[in-house]
């Protein structure tokens, strides 16, 4: 499987000619829906679903999201399905599971709303944005590494719970170079203890996953 940072908290996931897009948001640049056949967006803010792109989609793209996306995407072209903890389903030829209910708390003054994980294919997890225990081996982590609702020291944490063979840093689109830098001291620390592979994908760059 091929994984490629599409920009901020957005990856696509390749293999056998079938493309899966996650978290198309607002902050991550162009071209997020090319190829794509299907669409998992785990929650409601505008970093993570462009609601108007997805009103351009094309009728046959599937997306799965939970309630409460759907609920504001109203009657788009495209075939929305909604999902929640426990689920799982086959889209595109990828394998997804679906863990977790709720985002982070962002502020003590605004609600928490949902936030859907996706484990795909058995081989790659991401969260969305909160820190939930998948709850089983994952090989592959996309772990937020930036966000008003973290600090350092809940990534470190979640790396050294879940212990992935690999973790790739996401969310991470509101730094700047010298706050990149940060990210890639922090986590090549975390990878120099676990002696693993966590590092940060570069935008528009691609890794291979098994």
């Amino acid at each position: 499987m091929r994984l490629t940072k599409l920009g901020h908290a957005c990856w696509r996931l390749q293999k056998d000619g079938s493309t899966l897009v996650i978290d198309p948001g607002s902050f991550s640049g162009e071209g997020l829906l090319d190829e794509a056949s299907a669409v998992l967006i785990t929650h409601e803010h505008f970093d993570h679903v462009d609601a108007e792109l997805l009103r351009k989609a094309a009728p046959d793209l599937e997306i799965f999201t939970c309630r409460s996306v759907a609920d504001q995407l109203g009657e788009i072209p495209a075939k929305i399905q909604v999902v929640r903890d426990g689920d799982a389903f086959t889209t595109a030829g990828f394998g997804v599971k679906v863990v977790g209910e709720w985002h982070a708390l962002n502020h003590p003054d605004v609600p928490v709303v949902q936030n859907v994980g996706f484990l795909v294919d058995e081989e790659v997890f991401y969260p969305g944005d909160a820190f939930t225990p998948p709850g089983v081996e994952v090989p592959t982590l996309l772990v937020p590494t930036n966000a008003p609702w973290m600090k350092t020291t809940d990534m470190v944490a979640y790396l050294r719970e879940v212990r992935p063979q690999r973790a790739y840093s996401t969310h991470d689109g509101l730094l700047n170079e010298v706050g990149l830098k940060v990210v890639d001291n922090w986590i090549g620390m975390e990878a120099d203890r676990q002696k693993a592979d966590f590092r940060r994908i570069p935008v528009g760059e691609s890794v291979e996953v098994p």
